[in-house]
């Protein structure tokens, strides 16, 4: 595991990344697991007052009773399947954190995305701690400052790579996976969250 021991941000927030977390065939195993047995949803959300795609495929997980809302869309969690436990508790053991819910999301392609956002909901708790974790295609991962908006930073997303966000990262910073016209394989992403 190559470990990037210094906060890719330059203030207001830690965010540290996690190279080759898991190992090339363990990526493969996972990545092929997760696509089969997760229930994987194409969901919708009002936008200029069209029922619009979002644009990629999603799947919400965890602890009964942890339910997440997001763009206007509440998700009830599904239960824990083995492949999501066992990546759990890698990660918990690197963060230093007990997880008890996690959203997937499904980049079929360069068209599917992600926009800026933040993940500051009230349920994720004062200073949110969130696991990201890859499988499959590199993705470019960006960062923007919400006052500070020539303040930028981004990051490659590869396979089996682990990015943690936490402390006042969700406060200060949008982030965002933007559409790309270069070819790119699949990529499952597993975000990891503590729903309070």
């Amino acid at each position: 595991m190559e470990l990037n021991e210094y906060n890719i941000l330059p203030r207001d927030g830690e965010v540290f990344y996690f190279r080759n977390f898991f190992h090339e065939e363990e990526c493969h195993l996972l990545y092929g697991a997760l696509l089969e047995k997760i229930h994987w949803q194409q969901k919708q959300v009002m936008m200029y007052g069209r029922l619009l795609n979002v644009p990629r495929l999603t799947a919400w997980y965890g602890d009964e009773g942890q339910e997440y809302t997001y763009s206007g869309l509440k998700n009830k969690p599904l239960q824990w399947i083995a492949e999501l436990l066992e990546i759990k508790t890698r990660l918990e053991i690197a963060a230093q954190i007990k997880f008890n819910s996690v959203l997937l999301n499904l980049y079929r392609n360069g068209n599917d995305s992600v926009d800026w956002h933040k993940d500051d909901e009230p349920e994720f708790g004062s200073d949110p701690v969130i696991g990201s974790v890859s499988f499959g295609g590199t993705r470019k991962f960006k960062f923007k400052h919400d006052q500070l908006k020539t303040l930028k930073t981004e990051i490659e997303l590869t396979n089996g790579s682990f990015l943690l966000m936490k402390g006042s990262a969700q406060h200060h910073w949008y982030h965002s996976i933007p559409k790309t016209m270069k070819p790119v394989k699949p990529r499952i992403n597993l975000t990891f969250r503590v729903i309070k």
